[in-house]
C-alpha cells in the first residue's frame, strides 16, 4: 500500500464522514437566505478555490523540502474526471440542495445513508467489487432504516416529516454521489487535492451559471464567508480525505464508513436546530447503527495472486513495494511510475489499488 495500513484509511474516512456530516445541518441554515442551485454552486466554488491556493502553498512546500509529491491527472483520466464532475458536483449537490428546502435537516441528514448503500450495490454489481454477505446485511440494514424514514404517518402524504418529493430529491443525490464515489476510484491513485480542486471549479462554475440564469440574487457577504468556510472545509478537505481512503479501502468498504456522515449530521440538526425526533427517526437511527457495525467490523482475509503492474503514486516501501528507485530519491516516502511483480500471498486487505482481484 502507501503508507497507510487499512486502519488509517479506515481513520481518515470517518474524518472525513465528520466534515461532510456538519455540511447537512449548516447548508440547512443557509437555505432560506440562499437559493438552493445558488448555494451548490458556491459550496463547490470554495472548495475548488480553497484546495486550489492550498494545493500551491504545498507545492512550494516541498519543492523546499524535496518531499514526494502525489502524481498528478493525466490525459487518460479525462473521461472518468468529466463523468465525476457531472455526477457528484453538477448533479447531486443541486438535488440535495433542492431536497433539504422541503426536509427537516436531521431526516435528510439520515437519508444520506442511502449514499452508502447505493456505492455498495454499484461496487458490487457494476464494478465487480468483492462484497460478501455480512455487507449486504449492513446494507439491507441501512435501506430499512432509510424506509422507516418515509412510512406516512399521521393519515397523511408526508413521509415520517419528510415529503415524497423531498425523499426523492436526496436518494436522487445519493445515487449521483454513489456514481461519483466509484468513478472517483479510478482517480485514486492520483493527486486527491488535484482531483477535488478542478471538480470543485468546474462543477462550481457550472451550477454557478445555471443559478445565475435563473435569477437568483447573490447573498451578503456573511453569507458568502459561511458558505465559503462550509464548502472548504464539509466538501473540499472532506472530499480529498475520501479520495485518500478510497485508494486503501475500494468504493464499498469506504462507502460504508461514510455512513457515520449521516448521524453526525442528524445528532447537529436535533441538538442545534431545535427539531424533535419522532419514534421511527430513533428505530432508522438503530437499523442504520446495526448496518454500519456491520461494515465496519468486517475482516477480509484470504490467499491471493498479484498480477504484473506498473502504475503511479505515492508511496512507501512495504510487502506491495519492494523496488529499487533511483539514487537520492527518498526510500519512504516516494512517488513515480514503478512496477510490482507477480505475488501471490495471504494477509488481512480490502479492494484498494493493489488489490482489484477476483473471489
Amino acid at each position: 500500500m502507501s503508507g497507510i495500513d487499512m486502519k488509517g484509511g479506515a481513520a481518515i474516512a470517518l474524518l472525513s464522514a465528520m466534515l461532510f456530516g456538519l455540511s447537512t445541518p449548516l447548508s440547512k441554515l443557509m437555505i432560506g437566505a440562499v437559493d438552493p442551485w445558488l448555494l451548490a454552486a458556491m459550496l463547490y466554488l470554495a472548495s475548488g478555490c480553497g484546495l486550489t491556493l492550498l494545493r500551491l502553498i504545498l507545492r512550494w512546500r516541498n519543492r523546499q523540502s524535496a518531499e514526494a509529491s502525489e502524481a498528478p491527472l493525466k490525459a487518460a483520466d479525462l473521461p472518468w474526471l468529466l463523468a465525476v464532475i457531472a455526477s457528484g458536483g453538477v448533479a447531486a449537490p443541486v438535488l440535495l440542495m433542492f431536497g433539504l428546502a422541503v426536509t427537516p435537516a436531521s431526516n435528510a441528514a439520515l437519508l444520506l445513508n442511502l449514499e452508502g448503500v447505493f456505492t455498495l450495490l454499484l461496487a458490487w454489481i457494476v464494478f465487480r467489487e468483492n462484497v460478501d454477505r455480512r455487507l449486504m446485511i449492513g446494507a439491507a440494514a441501512l435501506v430499512a432504516g432509510a424506509c422507516l424514514l418515509a412510512l406516512p404517518t399521521g393519515g397523511s402524504l408526508a413521509f415520517g416529516e419528510t415529503s415524497l418529493a423531498g425523499f426523492g430529491l436526496i436518494a436522487g443525490a445519493c445515487l449521483c454521489w454513489a456514481i461519483d464515489n466509484n468513478l472517483t476510484r479510478k482517480l485514486s491513485a492520483a493527486d486527491p487535492m488535484q482531483i477535488t480542486a478542478v471538480k470543485g471549479l468546474v462543477a462550481g462554475s457550472v451550477n454557478l451559471a445555471i443559478a445565475l440564469g435563473r435569477g437568483a440574487h447573490l447573498p451578503s457577504l456573511a453569507a458568502v464567508a459561511g458558505i465559503g468556510i462550509i464548502g472548504l472545509f464539509c466538501y473540499g478537505i472532506s472530499l480529498v480525505l475520501f479520495v485518500h481512503a478510497l485508494r486503501h479501502l475500494g468504493a464499498a468498504r469506504t462507502g460504508a464508513y461514510y455512513a457515520t456522515a449521516p448521524f453526525i449530521g442528524a445528532g447537529v440538526a436535533i441538538l442545534f436546530l431545535g427539531e424533535s425526533p419522532t419514534l421511527f427517526f430513533f428505530v432508522a437511527a438503530g437499523l442504520m447503527a446495526l448496518g454500519l457495525y456491520l461494515h465496519l467490523s468486517e475482516a477480509h482475509e484470504h490467499e491471493h495472486h498479484h498480477e504484473d503492474l506498473s502504475h503511479d503514486h505515492r508511496h512507501r516501501h512495504d510487502a506491495h513495494h519492494s523496488h529499487q528507485h533511483a539514487p537520492g530519491d527518498p526510500a519512504l516516502d516516494a512517488r513515480g511510475m514503478h512496477r510490482h511483480q507477480p505475488l501471490t500471498h495471504k494477509h488481512r486487505h480490502f479492494p484498494d489499488i493493489h488489490h482489484q482481484h477476483q473471489h
